[in-house]
């Protein structure tokens, strides 16, 4: 029998006539003969409130304790869903990630999943019954619970699937798929039928909310097909897959991540090992940073910038402190996507001419195989989207 792993997030189980829906939904998929787990987000925005609850109680809680206050809204979701398939006269069993074999390393609140040992799901499913999983969670070597990012049901749904060698992972979600920009800000954005997992990765780790980077990164290592689809209507969605075909396109998809932030260090040593010195302690807080500029020397000194997620900004004041850095949180990263790029030329050029047209500074550039990404100020990010998504044709 054919198993799918299906994931809900947070909007899609919010309050109890959505959670039934979506009890409804896993009954028919069961009903149309297939195996399903089920991974679950907590509720609506609990996790925000449980985020808010932490600071409220002490402005920087220690790792562990925020990963047990966190974790709880998972075990909420699972349960009623459980008792919601009862109801509906399916056999269903809820466990935490711990209890679903999920195994982390021993980092706190960005964990990463190290194995899986799915053998007490499997025998659940053997059994007849849906499996519903706690997402965003998993055990580390200390036995304590650990989490594993935001958006990391993502990830839980996917290493599943791998584990349990699922025929389709499928992420239900407030969209109806992949956009080539975010439909929200951009009103002529098209949904895509396919995308592959490069051009998905760099998009999630870009900006675009419909899917974790990591859980992308996780999915073409295992080959792990994914679908992503609404939760509110019966439709296909987008499916993340390899197809050689997409290289005819040159940009698939523009994105903008506003939760960044740029540091610039001051009167840098101009000197080898400088760098290394200062990025040596970002990297020993757990700080991953992105986009790196070095200005040129200027009488043995130099500035250097990078950029952070800006939930990371009070770390990086811990460990470099304030004196002669300079931080700024109202910067955007807006950037095109595209495994076409590899063959087609000048798309740095019409991007940057598209910003230019409309007086929309840049502050950094980055770029890989697949994109290209700017930095600018925050305030622009919407208007940089729209005009970029036109500029490559993404209307159409």
């Amino acid at each position: 029998m054919a198993l799918y792993v299906q994931k809900f997030g947070g909007s899609s189980v919010a309050d109890v006539e959505r959670l039934q829906r979506v009890a409804q939904r896993i009954y028919d998929t069961k009903q149309a003969g297939f195996d399903v787990v089920v991974v679950v987000s907590a509720m609506g925005k609990t996790t925000d409130d449980l985020v808010k609850l932490a600071r409220e109680v002490n402005a920087d809680p220690s790792d562990r304790e925020y990963d047990m206050l966190l974790s709880t809204g998972e075990q909420i979701s699972i349960s009623v869903l459980a008792m919601a398939l009862h109801a509906l006269g399916i056999g269903a069993v809820s466990m935490t990630g711990p209890q679903a074999g999920i195994q982390t390393d021993a980092s706190h609140v960005k964990a990463k999943i190290t194995n899986i040992e799915p053998a007490r799901v499997q025998a659940e499913i053997d059994k007849g019954n849906v499996v519903i999983v706690a997402g965003f969670q998993g055990i580390n070597p200390n036995n304590d619970i650990a989490t594993l990012g935001r958006g990391g049901s993502d990830l839980s749904a996917v290493a599943l699937a791998a584990a349990l060698k699922a025929d389709r992972c499928q992420i239900f979600t407030d969209v109806d798929g992949v956009y080539t920009a975010d439909p929200r800000v951009v009103k002529n954005a098209q949904k895509l039928d396919v995308i592959s997992y490069d051009e998905m990765l760099e998009l999630a780790s870009l900006g675009a909310r419909v899917l974790q980077s990591r859980s992308v990164e996780f999915a073409k290592k295992f080959g792990v097909e994914i679908e992503v689809l609404t939760s509110f209507e019966v439709k296909p969605g987008t499916v993340v897959k390899e197809e050689e075909a997409m290289e005819s396109v040159a940009v698939r998809g523009v994105a903008a991540d506003e939760n960044q932030a740029k540091v610039t260090v001051q009167t840098l040593p101009d000197k080898p090992g400088a760098a290394a010195e200062l990025f040596k302690k970002i990297a020993e807080a757990g700080i991953n940073v992105d986009v790196i500029v070095q200005n040129v020397s200027d009488a043995g000194a130099t500035d250097i910038s990078f950029t952070v997620e800006k939930d990371d900004v009070t770390k990086v004041k811990g460990v470099l402190g304030t004196e002669g850095i300079l931080y700024d949180e109202g910067i955007a990263k807006v950037s095109v996507v595209g495994i076409g790029m590899r063959s087609h030329t000048g798309v740095a050029f019409r991007m940057f001419q598209a910003l230019a047209d409309n007086d929309i500074n840049i502050e950094m550039i980055s770029t890989s195989e697949i994109k290209v990404s700017v930095v600018i100020q925050e305030s622009q990010a919407n208007l940089a989207l729209e005009k970029l998504h036109a500029a490559f044709g993404l209307d159409a």
